[in-house]
């Protein structure tokens, strides 16, 4: 399955939410999740563009591989994920296998669905408010277009093609050391 993505750093989640709940979106919820990400102990995910993710999400633990995006345009990648009945086992396997813990990132995640498209508005710890417009299917083309309209209908402009991980890295980077 293809997770077909934009993801745009926004100033008012609130405002968006009223503006996409005008436009009839559903609400799906919130949900806060803690993601804790791996690092392979025989590649590297940052060079082969990859992820290995255990999420916690409300009462819900999933673990997921992504693959490296395929689409210049969105940050479109396969996506395969599988729930977990206990993330200490999960972890502790995957250290076992020489997998180690690099980094947590924590947000609070309000879902909404309009027109095919999952539409998330989190609030990253350590990062501030974003808009994920998610597809989930295999034709690209009709994701990028729907998620496109949406976007324009909304005045949205960007594509932060960078996951929440990566920012979370380069932000921890330029911080002076003391």
């Amino acid at each position: 399955m293809l997770e077909i993505e934009v993801k745009v750093p926004v100033k008012d989640l609130k405002a968006l939410e009223q503006r996409l709940k005008r436009l009839g979106a559903r609400d799906f919820g919130t949900s806060y999740q803690r993601d804790v990400y791996f690092a392979h102990p025989g590649r590297d995910f940052a060079v082969t563009d990859e992820a290995l993710r255990l999420r916690v999400d409300n009462d819900l633990s999933l673990i997921t591989y992504k693959g490296p995006k395929i689409d210049a345009d969105t940050k479109t990648r396969e996506e395969l994920e599988v729930s977990v009945s206990s993330v200490e086992v999960m972890t502790q396997v995957l250290e076992r296998l020489g997998f180690r813990p690099v980094l947590m990132v924590s947000k609070k995640r309000v879902v909404l669905g309009l027109r095919g498209l999952s539409v998330c508005l989190d609030t990253v710890e350590g990062l501030g408010d974003f808009v994920e417009f998610e597809y989930d299917d295999e034709d690209l083309a009709e994701g990028k277009r729907r998620i496109e309209e949406l976007m324009g209908e909304l005045h949205l402009k960007g594509n932060e093609r960078r996951s929440y991980l990566e920012l979370l890295l380069e932000s921890q980077a330029s911080k002076p050391t003391s």
